[in-house]
């Protein structure tokens, strides 16, 4: 079982690795690697709004089964 981070907690992190690069005070081996790290949270949080964007556009059914929620725009 996995201890993963929530997406909160990623975001916060990512937060942090920004704020740090921004400041521009820190050797050049731990801003590339933070940078790197930066990269794969960014990465992995754009997923799971991608993931969460796909669910949201999804109805459930009476029958349980999930269909795509179809907007209208009654103006």
């Amino acid at each position: 079982m996995t201890n993963e981070a929530s997406f909160e907690d990623k975001l916060k992190q990512l937060d942090q690795i920004v704020t740090a690069l921004e400041q521009g005070d820190r050797p050049l081996e731990t801003a590339l690697a933070d940078f790197k790290t930066g990269v794969v949270l960014a990465k992995d949080l754009q997923k799971t709004l991608a993931e969460a964007e796909k669910t949201l556009a999804k109805v459930m059914q009476d029958d349980g089964s999930m269909t795509d929620l179809e907007l209208t725009n009654n103006d």
